[in-house]
């Protein structure tokens, strides 16, 4: 499914003959997303990608809504079951014995994973996906525990703007929002722009729902920016951009 104006067969340029490419990524399925992202997006004709933690009551509870997210064109990415992150360090109080991954094998993550990739089948019908890492985390003690087999690509937490030319699909870096300003997201954009690449946004809570928050003015601006320049800013999925950079390669 193609989101920007000129299809894959049209397009000369990096980025589908627009200046540059914007991911919109939503983390951890909360009920924001559902309450106050996703109208606004679907009200001005935007996809995004919602890389969605299984075990979330606002994904256990809202399955049928989020089958119709994902009938209107948007993502579902894998997320895992249960959101495991590497304790012990500054900022992780809150992760459980249970879910540290100190305490996970790597055959424990990629059936977590693989388990992910089952439920959301069962929810949209489709067999690619892309992950994103739980708290950026990629190695359980010293090894790569993501299998490439699973996914088309990965979402990682470093900041970077991607370039057409990127050769690790399963790392690529976004832009973190939290507490942002809607001319600071906007001002990354044109940075974006300028440079010919493409910049995903990592959205946590929208209005609200999470401790790492943009506010809904903000998220409004960013979106109604995007809507504005269409014409020179392609606005797609996680998985067709990865998709657009791999046909490059």
């Amino acid at each position: 499914m193609l989101f920007c104006i000129h299809s894959f067969a049209q397009s000369t340029g990096s980025w589908k003959q627009h200046k540059c490419a914007v991911t919109l990524t939503y983390d951890d399925a909360i009920d924001p997303h559902l309450d106050q992202a996703i109208p606004l997006l679907d009200s001005l004709g935007l996809k995004a990608t919602f890389f969605l933690t299984c075990s979330s009551p606002a994904f256990t509870k809202r399955i049928a809504e989020w089958k119709q997210v994902a009938v209107t064109g948007h993502e579902l990415g894998n997320h895992t079951l249960f959101h495991p992150c590497e304790g012990g360090k500054p900022g992780r109080d809150w992760v459980i014995p249970e879910y540290d991954l100190r305490n996970y094998s790597i055959r424990r993550m990629q059936d977590e994973m693989r388990m992910t990739n089952a439920v959301l089948f069962s929810v949209d019908g489709k067999q690619q996906r892309t992950f994103a890492y739980p708290c950026g985390d990629q190695r359980l003690q010293d090894s790569l525990y993501l299998d490439p087999h699973d996914f088309v690509a990965a979402r990682a937490t470093g900041e970077q703007l991607i370039s057409i030319n990127e050769k690790n699909l399963y790392s690529l870096g976004c832009f973190g929002v939290n507490g942002h300003t809607g001319e600071q997201l906007i001002n990354e954009v044109k940075k974006a722009m300028a440079s010919g690449k493409a910049i995903v946004f990592l959205f946590h809570g929208v209005g609200g729902g999470h401790p790492i928050n943009v506010s809904l003015e903000a998220h409004r601006q960013l979106l109604q920016f995007l809507k504005e320049q269409e014409k020179e800013i392609c606005t797609t999925t996680f998985l067709e951009l990865a998709e657009w950079i791999r046909g490059k390669q």
